[in-house]
C-alpha cells in the first residue's frame, strides 16, 4: 500500500475565497515587505536591548512619561527585549495570514510503515515544506527573519552575564585562619572550653579587628557550630579526633545539601539536622550523613585553645563549606 499522503479537495467545504495577495502580485509584494519590515523591526529591538547592556550604566536615571524617574539601564533593556519577540511574533502571523497556502484540504491517511527508501524522501519533504511556505520565492523574507532570528539568539547569552562574574575560587575561601579565636555569635565573646557544658550547642564566628565591620557574605560562609560530648562518644579517626578539644567538636553550620543554616540539635540522638529539606547529620561520626539529599558531611574545622585557654582554629577549613558547585573537587 502506498505510504503516501494524498492532499485532495472535501467537496463539502464551502468554496475557498482567496485573498488578495493570493491573486495580485503587488499585493502579495507588498505583504511580503510589510513582513520583512516586522522581521527587521525585531532584530533593531534585540539590538537594542544589547546595545542598552553594554552601554548604559546601570545607575542612570531618566524622565519617562507615565513611569516617571526610571532606571534606563532597565527601561531600554525591557523596551529591546519586548519589541524583539513582539515584532518576531507579529512578522510570524502576518506572513501566515497573507503568505502562506491556507486552502482548505481533508488529508487522506493511508497505513503507516517505515521503510528504507522513506528516509531518503525525508529531505525532500522538507524542502517541499519549505517551498509551500514561500521561503524559496521570497528571499527578503528569509534574509529578515534569520537577521531576527539570529540577534534573537543572542539575547540569553548576553542575559547569562547578569548572573554575576564567575565565582573561581571565592566560594572555597572563608575567614578562618590558623590562630583565629572562636567567639560567640551574637556577641563577639571568645569563647573558652569551660562555657560549654557538655550537650550544649553555641553558633560561633571568626573573631576580626577590633573597629571593623563583619561583612554579611563573610558571615554566610564562617558560621561554625561548637558542639561538646564526652570524648568517648566519638567515632572518628585519629586525625579527626585531633581536630576536637576536650570533647568538643566544631562544623559549618552551612548545609551542603542546599546552603541552608543546619540549626536543630538533638542532644539524644546527637544529630544536626537541617530544616529545609532534612538533611541529618551524625555528629559522633563527623557530620556523616545518615538521611536527607546532602551529599556530603559538613566540613569540619580543626580547633585547639590558645595561650590563653580561648577556643582557636588549628587551620583553614579543608574544603570549600556549603553546597556544591561546578568547579568543587570535593
Amino acid at each position: 500500500m502506498s505510504n503516501e499522503i494524498e492532499a485532495i479537495k472535501d467537496p463539502g467545504l464551502p468554496a475557498h475565497v482567496h485573498r488578495r495577495a493570493d491573486t495580485d502580485p503587488k499585493a502579495a509584494k507588498k505583504a511580503e515587505r510589510q513582513v520583512a519590515i516586522l522581521f527587521i523591526l525585531s532584530a533593531l529591538g534585540t539590538v537594542t536591548m544589547i546595545g542598552s547592556y553594554i552601554f548604559i550604566p546601570q545607575d542612570v536615571f531618566i524622565f519617562f512619561p507615565v513611569l516617571g524617574n526610571t532606571n534606563a539601564h532597565q527601561l531600554f533593556l525591557g523596551l529591546g527585549m519586548a519589541a524583539s519577540l513582539f515584532f518576531i511574533g507579529m512578522g510570524a502571523i502576518h506572513w501566515a495570514k497573507t503568505l502562506m497556502p491556507d486552502e482548505e484540504v481533508v488529508i487522506q491517511r493511508h497505513e503507516f510503515r517505515s521503510p528504507d527508501e522513506d528516509r531518503e524522501d525525508f529531505v525532500a519533504t522538507a524542502k517541499a515544506g519549505a517551498a509551500a511556505a514561500g521561503l524559496g520565492r521570497r528571499s527578503l523574507i528569509k534574509r529578515s527573519l534569520g537577521l531576527s532570528l539570529g540577534l534573537a539568539g543572542l539575547s540569553p547569552l548576553i542575559l547569562l552575564r547578569d548572573l554575576g562574574p564567575l565565582p573561581k575560587d571565592e566560594l572555597s575561601k572563608t575567614s578562618w585562619k590558623a590562630g583565629t579565636r572562636l567567639v560567640t555569635d551574637p556577641g563577639d565573646r571568645p569563647i573558652r572550653a569551660e562555657d560549654l557544658e557538655v550537650g550544649a550547642v553555641a553558633q560561633t564566628l571568626p573573631e576580626i579587628t577590633k573597629g571593623a565591620e563583619r561583612a554579611l557574605s563573610d558571615i554566610g560562609k564562617d558560621a561554625v557550630l561548637l558542639i561538646r560530648l564526652r570524648p568517648e562518644e566519638f567515632n572518628l579517626d585519629a586525625e579527626r579526633l585531633s581536630w576536637t578539644h576536650e570533647g568538643i567538636i566544631a562544623f559549618s553550620k552551612i548545609c551542603s545539601h542546599m546552603g541552608c543554616a543546619v540549626a536543630l540539635y538533638e542532644q539524644q540522638t546527637k544529630h544536626l539536622l537541617c530544616p529545609c529539606h532534612q538533611s541529618t547529620f551524625d555528629v559522633t561520626r563527623a557530620a556523616k550523613v545518615i538521611f536527607g539529599p546532602a551529599a556530603r558531611p559538613l566540613p569540619q574545622l580543626a580547633i585547639t585553645v590558645d595561650s590563653e585557654g580561648y577556643l582557636v582554629a588549628k587551620q583553614p577549613f579543608t574544603e570549600p563549606v556549603g553546597p556544591s558547585f561546578w568547579e568543587r573537587s570535593s
